[in-house]
């Protein structure tokens, strides 16, 4: 394979009409690129800020094979790749002058990478996450549900929201932090938010969702305040967007889930999602390439 068979953009438009029929042909396993690249076609650019995002696709007899992005001042994040394409991407990469924080793909494909961009760089990578990604199978609520009903958050919610995304962020040690300065730039701007919320009325959980593209939705974040689990607050605000991602006319409704945290796995695939597969992250340190 020739590094030729790599094309790289910044125009988010001539990647997709390049790409996108692969993207949408696996809406689940492609779910991040999916949404990530939905935001930039709709200009809301400015939420990953400048300089412009990097787009790649491999291309072999005139088909797409796999693709990368990269945000501005992010790492790489990458669809399923052979160690074989994961070495010439790297090596591609590595030549054009790029410096990586880290990587993040399909298990597989993303320890392929951090081992192929050590050989070219001598950058040191160290596993820093491990996530799980799930689809809805049939949706089965548990039962019983707790007392209380899923309510639409509404403008009258914003603080309250922004509160609970901040914890969200400092409870899985997201960066960067949320708070109400940095909310309209943050991940969770543009997604669709539900609470669950007890008979008098009071939020007790909730759970976002992103806009459908392709077919999909996912769903994400769920949170509950420490003080409020196990009382089946978190799954029932889960049932109640995934309910309603599926009478949208969802095919496709996913989420991730924290591998290591045995309670949130349990939870999900008692009401019905799905293992798919395990993605991974790996951060680099130490030698960057120098640009030819």
């Amino acid at each position: 394979m020739q590094p030729d068979d790599w094309h790289l953009s910044e125009d988010v438009n001539d990647f997709l009409a390049r790409a996108g029929d692969f993207l949408r042909s696996r809406p689940t396993l492609h779910t991040m690129p999916l949404t990530v690249t939905e935001k930039l076609r709709t200009g809301e650019a400015d939420a990953y800020g400048a300089p412009a995002p990097v787009f790649g696709r491999l291309e072999r007899a005139g088909e797409v094979r796999a693709i990368f992005y990269r945000l501005p001042s992010r790492g790489l994040s990458l669809t399923p790749l052979t160690p074989e394409h994961a070495d010439n991407l790297a090596a591609h990469l590595a030549a054009l002058g790029h410096s990586l924080p880290y990587v993040s793909a399909e298990r597989s494909t993303a320890t392929a990478f951090a081992e192929a961009w050590q050989r070219h760089t001598g950058a040191v990578p160290t596993l820093s996450k491990r996530i799980r990604l799930y689809r809805l199978g049939t949706l089965t609520p548990p039962e019983p549900l707790p007392e209380g009903r899923g309510r639409l958050v509404g403008e009258q919610d914003h603080e309250q929201l922004v509160g609970w995304c901040g914890e969200f962020v400092d409870t899985v040690g997201e960066v960067p932090a949320v708070d109400a300065g940095s909310w309209a730039g943050s991940r969770f701007a543009d997604k669709h938010f539900t609470f669950w919320e007890t008979p008098d009325g009071t939020p007790v959980s909730m759970a976002g969702s992103t806009s459908m593209v392709a077919g999909m939705v996912r769903v994400d974040p769920v949170y509950t305040p420490a003080r409020l689990r196990g009382r089946g607050y978190g799954g029932a605000v889960t049932v109640e967007v995934s309910r309603a991602a599926l009478a949208a006319g969802a095919t496709e409704v996913v989420l991730f889930a924290n591998p290591a945290n045995p309670t949130s796995n349990a939870l999900y695939q008692r009401i019905g999602y799905v293992p798919v597969t395990d993605f991974a992250a790996y951060d680099f340190s130490g030698a960057v390439p120098e640009r030819n």
